[in-house]
């Protein structure tokens, strides 16, 4: 119970928090099993969602300076694409193999280009020239620019029509394979504290170590069911809108997914946490080009949940090399100005305006 804490520990903002995230949740349950009107439940997860990214990004700030933006960025990485992760199986049980392949998608360029954008928009604008850590920013660019290019070796397959065309199934379960081993390979680098440089002043930490990870934990797992939730009200507004499937996956359900890293990242760099917020925000789409996406083409020929394959249409694998090339090109100095980050929000509305027609 909060009343048997100290004040120090979970001060006023704290509690108005967790009283928001638990009325909120309470709230989308009873829309979502309750048949509520779709506008009504639409509006409600959405808030949800904010109010528990709200939470995480609290849990992140009191973790950040025992463990180190590494170990930080890899922890909040992993639990908030726990919406993706269910929100493809059960798409994936359903056959819609095409809305998983531009979800994935999505959800990597809203974080390499939308959210980490923000995060050197807004950081830049309050704080000026942020650093991001020089040896980091190599290292996590280099990893995210090997990734989306093995991603991409299956679709290249297929459209040359090489010999590997016949064997999609079997190369994309290859490459899944080898991602996951340089992921598992990356770990002890993403993990350990960054010498370099000196870290912005903080406030020391308020949460005991067991509050902060069961925060993290908790707001990572109902973010997962609430983003279910938001998905399942969302559907039948994009219908009644005349949304295409493409642009939903690839914009509206990405970005609801991602919820979690879009306000955690902005605000870290607000704060002048430059380097956490590089980390948590970078994190995201390196753990779904490196885990996400191979898991789930594992899990589609094991269990036999559809057929994915790593084959994307050219348009998606064309988005995806640019982005990570200007992400790599803008934070390989270890540096990011306002100015780069408004050239990534640019990329992205120009290709979310490419999938509008489908």
């Amino acid at each position: 119970m909060t009343t048997a804490l100290p004040h120090r520990i979970l001060v006023r903002s704290d509690r108005i928090v967790l009283g928001l995230a638990a009325a909120l949740c309470v709230l989308a349950g009873l829309a979502h099993y309750g048949g509520w009107n779709t506008t009504v439940a639409f509006v409600v997860s959405a808030a949800a969602v904010a109010v528990l990214a709200s939470l995480v990004g609290r849990s992140v700030d009191q973790l950040g300076d025992r463990f180190g933006p590494g170990a930080t960025g890899v922890l909040q990485s992993a639990l908030g694409n726990l919406p993706e992760l269910f929100i493809s199986i059960f798409a994936l049980k359903a056959g819609l193999d095409s809305v998983v392949r531009s979800a994935l998608v999505g959800s990597i360029l809203a974080n390499l280009l939308l959210v980490l954008g923000l995060a050197f928009l807004v950081g830049g604008l309050r704080n000026g020239t942020q650093q991001l850590g020089s040896e980091r920013a190599r290292t996590l660019s280099v990893l995210m620019l090997l990734s989306v290019v093995a991603m991409a070796f299956p679709s290249l397959a297929h459209w040359v029509h090489s010999p590997a065309q016949d064997h999609e199934k079997a190369f994309s379960t290859i490459v899944s394979i080898i991602l996951i081993a340089v992921f598992v390979l990356s770990l002890p680098f993403s993990l350990r504290r960054d010498t370099q440089g000196a870290s912005p002043e903080a406030e020391p930490p308020r949460w005991p170590i067991a509050l902060a990870i069961g925060m993290l934990a908790a707001s990572g797992a109902l973010a997962a069911f609430v983003s279910d939730w938001f998905v399942a009200a969302l559907q039948p507004a994009m219908e009644s809108l005349n949304i295409s499937q493409a642009f939903a996956g690839l914009v509206v359900v990405a970005i609801a997914g991602n919820a979690v890293e879009n306000v955690v990242g902005v605000q870290l760099a607000a704060r002048g946490n430059s380097e956490y917020a590089f980390s948590v925000v970078l994190n995201s789409p390196l753990q779904i080009s490196l885990v996400l996406a191979p898991v789930l083409v594992l899990i589609s020929t094991i269990f036999g949940l559809g057929s994915l394959t790593l084959v994307f249409s050219p348009l998606l694998v064309a988005a995806l090399l640019a982005a990570v090339i200007l992400a790599a090109l803008i934070s390989v100095d270890g540096e990011s100005t306002w100015l780069e980050g408004a050239t990534l929000i640019a990329l992205y509305v120009v290709i979310a305006t490419s999938f509008w027609w489908g």
